[in-house]
C-alpha cells in the first residue's frame, strides 16, 4: 500500500486530495500545526481514516519527525500561508512558511533517507503582472505580492532540488481554484457565504475590494487529480493547472446572485478600501496544454456549475446553524 503525507492538511486543498487517494487505496497522513484548538472543519469526515501528524513548516525537527513516522512513498506540500492579501501584512512570517518551508520539507526528505517523490504546490501569483496571456510554464515569473516572491521562492527550490540531488521534485503551478471547503477570507467564500446570508435575510450587503480583477477560477477536486498525475509521471517535471479561461470578480457576482434569483446584484455590494491590495494583479490566465498532452489532464467542472455547488452549500450551512 502506497503511502502519502499530505501539509495543509486541513486545509481546502489538502482535505480534498486526502479524499482522492483513499479512493486510491493509498495510507494517508496529514500533517497540522499543534494548536490548543484543532480547525478540522474540512477534515473532521476524516478523522479514523487517516494519521494526522504534529508538524509545523517553521519547524526543521518537526517535520523530520513527520517523515520518520510515515515513511510515505508521495509527499504533497499544500501549507503556506496562502491569503495574499495577509501576506502584506506578515510579509516576514510568510516568507518564513511559504518559501522557506518548502526548502526545510525537502531537506526533511533528504534528512530522513525516504525515497518519496515530492509536489510542491506553486501559485499562478507567481507570475503576477502578466509578461504573457496565457501563461505556460516557460513564461517569466514577475510577483506583485510577497506571498507571490515566497512562492517563487519555493518553486525555485524545488526545481534546484531536483537538479542538484536527483529527487523526484515537481511543482504544479495551479491558478485559482476554489469550492465549498474555501475559507472564509478569501474573495469567492466571501462572495457565496454573503450571497447566502442575503437570501436567508442575515444579511443586507457584501463589502469587497477591487471588482475589476479577472482570475482563471477552476474546481479544487479537479485540481488535486492534477497534483497526482505529476507524481505518476516516469521523469519529474512542472506543469501549469488552469482552465485557459478568465472571469471578474463582477461576473462572478453575477452568477453566484442568479443562483439566487437576484438579477442586479449591484445594490448589494460595497467597496471597502480595506480589502484594496498595494500592488493589484490586474488578469491571470493559464495556458494547461502541457497538462492535457502529458497528464491526460483537463478541468471537469465549469465556473457556473462550481459557484451554484458553493452557494447551496452555504445556504446549507447557514440553515443548520439557524435551527441551532
Amino acid at each position: 500500500m502506497k503511502r502519502a503525507l499530505i501539509t495543509g492538511i486541513n486545509g481546502m486543498d489538502g482535505s480534498h486530495l486526502a479524499d482522492f487517494l483513499l479512493e486510491k487505496g493509498y495510507e494517508v497522513y496529514g500533517m497540522e500545526r499543534r494548536s490548543s484548538h484543532k480547525n478540522r472543519t474540512n477534515t473532521e469526515h476524516l478523522e479514523g481514516k487517516i494519521t494526522f501528524l504534529n508538524g509545523d513548516l517553521s519547524d526543521q525537527n518537526s517535520l523530520i519527525r513527520c517523515m520518520l513516522h510515515a515513511k510515505p512513498h508521495e509527499v504533497y506540500n499544500l501549507a503556506s500561508q496562502s491569503f495574499v492579501g495577509e501576506s502584506w501584512n506578515t510579509p516576514e512570517q510568510t516568507s518564513d512558511v511559504t518559501g522557506l518551508g518548502v526548502l526545510r520539507v525537502l531537506e526533511a526528505i533528504r534528512e530522513s533517507n525516504i525515497d518519496a517523490r515530492f509536489y510542491q504546490a506553486s501559485s499562478s501569483e507567481m507570475f503576477g503582472r502578466m509578461v504573457e496571456n496565457p501563461a505556460k510554464e516557460t513564461t517569466p515569473f514577475y510577483p506583485r505580492s510577497p506571498y507571490g516572491v515566497a512562492k517563487l521562492y519555493g518553486h525555485w527550490i524545488t526545481k534546484n532540488y531536483r537538479e542538484s540531488y536527483d529527487m523526484f521534485a515537481v511543482s504544479g503551478i495551479l491558478f485559482n481554484h476554489e469550492g465549498e471547503r474555501r475559507g472564509h477570507e478569501f474573495v469567492t467564500r466571501k462572495i457565496t457565504d454573503g450571497v447566502a446570508r442575503i437570501h436567508l435575510g442575515l444579511a443586507d450587503s457584501i463589502a469587497l475590494g477591487n471588482l475589476e480583477a479577472k482570475r482563471d477560477w477552476g474546481y479544487a477536486p479537479d485540481y488535486v487529480e492534477a497534483m497526482w498525475l505529476m507524481l505518476q509521471q516516469d521523469i519529474p517535471d512542472d506543469y501549469v493547472v488552469a482552465t485557459g479561461e478568465t472571469s471578474s470578480i463582477k461576473e462572478f457576482l453575477t452568477i453566484a446572485f442568479s443562483c439566487i434569483g437576484v438579477d442586479n446584484w449591484e445594490k448589494y455590494v460595497t467597496q471597502d478600501p480595506r480589502f484594496m491590495r498595494p500592488a493589484e494583479v490586474d488578469v491571470l490566465r493559464g495556458d494547461y496544454s502541457k497538462a492535457k498532452k502529458e497528464l491526460g489532464w483537463s478541468p471537469k467542472t465549469s465556473l457556473e456549475k462550481m459557484v451554484e455547488k458553493m452557494v447551496k452549500n452555504d445556504i446549507q450551512i447557514l440553515e443548520k446553524e439557524m435551527l441551532r
